[in-house]
């Protein structure tokens, strides 16, 4: 709950944070926080509670990097924010969790629509998730206040203050790249939730669906098709009768930078000065035709005059 202005907003001026060094700063320097529609539902939960200054104040610590960590547990964070005392700030948040029953029934809704299985199987999370929720009578995201409950350390009257405000802006950022992340802090990790849906199509009759399913039915097979242990089987290249293979002939620099890595996604709470992927990108592409070079023999060593 938000209380009045008070006393000590209008005689105590704004304190300035003590630097935290190696802080986890958001990637979002400007603007708005979160890029996902789920993202933007959970920032919109603290930007809801009205608490003037201390949001903005929330997002300048966020950016700066003055929160020192975050631990996420099932309906549960706890944080430590550096403020403008010697010792940081513990911060606490419990998100009132769903029951197993409910848990279930959502896992029963979900099976019956085979795009929203396949995206979650994904990692995706589908924009209209929420309808599913509401058809199990539940609510993805805390729909009012006794849902959260958060506790800071600080001296500040107000709670949220700005040191809750930080975390709440930092875990929108990491719902950007794992988005199971929300149903954690609902009670459910991701393994349970995809054990759960495993068990409802297992029992459902196997029929095709064209949004999730290609148009052939040899694409659309039980099991795929084991993988030739043969290299020269695997690869798809070199004569048939087995003769040795220089795969130097098609060697060749990759089109695109670091696409395992964009697959894979960003680093958890990354403390970099840059955003992690465009970090890492930079670097692989100035390593390519390292790499390549070696490959090739065509590498000289710092000070060598042979080849590596």
């Amino acid at each position: 709950m938000v209380r009045r202005r008070g006393y000590y907003d209008y005689y105590y001026p704004p304190s300035q944070p003590r630097e935290a060094k190696g802080g986890i700063k958001a990637q979002t320097q400007r603007g708005g926080f979160g890029r996902s529609w789920w993202a933007k539902r959970w920032i919109g939960i603290i930007e809801s509670f009205n608490i003037g200054a201390r949001l903005n104040r929330g997002r300048t610590y966020a950016r700066k990097g003055q929160v020192i960590s975050i631990e996420i547990g099932k309906g549960t964070v706890s944080a430590q924010v550096q403020g403008s005392r010697a010792r940081p700030y513990k911060v606490a948040m419990r998100v009132k969790t769903l029951t197993d029953a409910q848990w279930t029934l959502v896992a029963q809704k979900l099976s019956e629509t085979a795009v929203f299985a396949a995206r979650l199987l994904a990692g995706e999370m589908p924009e209209s998730i929420e309808e599913v929720f509401g058809r199990a009578r539940v609510p993805l995201f805390p729909t009012k206040s006794a849902d959260i409950a958060t506790e800071c350390s600080c001296p500040d009257w107000s709670n949220p203050c700005k040191h809750i405000a930080a975390v709440h802006y930092l875990l929108g950022e990491e719902f950007d790249r794992d988005p199971f992340l929300i149903f954690k802090l609902r009670g459910l990790e991701r393994e349970e939730l995809i054990h759960l849906l495993g068990q409802y199509l297992k029992q459902k009759p196997k029929v095709k669906d064209e949004e999730t399913c290609p148009e052939t039915e040899e694409e659309c097979g039980d099991a795929p098709e084991p993988l030739p242990s043969d290299p020269i089987r695997f690869w798809g290249v070199g004569p048939e009768s087995g003769d040795p293979v220089d795969f130097r002939d098609e060697a060749e620099a990759p089109a695109a930078s670091a696409p395992l890595i964009r697959r894979l996604g960003a680093f958890p709470f990354w403390r970099g000065e840059e955003p992690f992927i465009e970090a890492l990108e930079s670097l692989l592409k100035a390593a390519s035709p390292l790499g390549l070079g070696v490959f090739l023999g065509e590498w000289r060593g710092k000070g060598k005059g042979t080849s590596a």
